[in-house]
């Protein structure tokens, strides 16, 4: 829905394996009256390569827009690699931070992809299995800390979306919305998200505030571990406990039969609040975090064998 003067742009960013004819029939669905669309199609066989040129075609593309529109406010919505792509594009362009009204990233793997760090457990760059795996946490909440951002997840398994875990879309300052039965291709077609997206824009958001708290101080150091990535909730039952809090908290280990070590922190009511694993060359690295905390937190948690 364009006239011929805009009053606002839209950026809608396609993810891995797909082109942008999906994200731009979803722009022209959610978009109100008088907005520019702009949908870069990046190119299917390009998406499995490496993100860097990709990133940068699309931060030439919005360099080009808001340039010729500088007045405008500015929407993004991205699609899984896509929410990625504009994260880095919006990493590198602070300056542009105060013309973005919204970021939306709709099943979007921040904290790296699980998939893609079992296809690259060395971290030998294999295709873009490298790229999707890192963890852009901290970047995304630090653009969140001023931009309003929205991220959109859909859970169909008890812990995913058939391909990204929900601990992945997760990070501080941002809402969160998580929605029942869509599995991750289909995100792209679902009237459920589209219905999340109008009504992030219809109510003026702010980032919002983190609170501190002992499980949230745990969970950071956790994923500050190299490595760490999101896991499914499925093997909580098998881990067993390491140390217990005095609040009531405790870690828990396991290891799959690949021998890669997982890592789950339960409330006081057993539920699973983070699960995470790392792969054999950083195995070490948890184990000294794990000290650590366990030192840190001398006298309100107790180990055990």
């Amino acid at each position: 829905m364009t006239s011929s003067i805009p009053e606002r742009l839209l950026f809608v960013q396609h993810g891995w394996a797909d082109t942008n004819g999906a994200m731009a029939r979803l722009a022209r669905r959610v978009a109100p009256a008088n907005t520019k669309i702009i949908s870069p199609n990046l190119g299917w066989w390009r998406t499995w390569l490496r993100i860097e040129p990709l990133v940068q075609h699309v931060e030439a593309i919005a360099t080009q827009m808001i340039s010729d529109h500088p007045q405008l406010p500015v929407r993004v919505v991205g699609h899984s690699m896509g929410g990625l792509i504009w994260l880095e594009v919006l990493h590198r362009h602070p300056e542009w931070w105060p013309q973005v009204e919204s970021l939306v990233l709709v099943g979007s793997p921040v904290g790296g992809s699980d998939v893609c760090r079992i296809m690259d457990p060395l971290e030998v760059g294999l295709g873009i299995a490298r790229d999707l795996g890192k963890n852009r946490r901290s970047m995304a909440s630090a653009i969140a800390a001023t931009i309003p951002t929205l991220s959109i997840a859909s859970n169909t398994d008890g812990g995913s979306d058939g391909l990204i875990m929900l601990g992945a879309t997760q990070f501080d300052h941002a809402h969160h919305v998580v929605l029942p039965d869509i599995v991750h291709s289909a995100q792209r077609n679902d009237a459920a998200i589209d219905s999340a997206i109008r009504e992030f824009w219809q109510i003026p958001r702010q980032p919002l505030p983190v609170k501190p708290s002992p499980e949230l101080e745990i969970i950071q150091r956790l994923q500050a571990v190299p490595g760490m990535t999101d896991a499914h909730q499925r093997d909580f039952d098998k881990a067993k406990v390491s140390l217990i809090f005095d609040s009531g908290l405790t870690l828990r280990l396991w290891k799959n039969p690949a021998r890669v070590d997982h890592v789950f922190l339960a409330s006081p009511q057993d539920q699973c609040l983070f699960s995470g694993f790392v792969g054999w060359i950083h195995g070490g690295a948890l184990r000294r975090t794990l000290q650590e905390i366990q030192f840190e937190f001398a006298g309100k948690a107790t180990g055990m064998a």
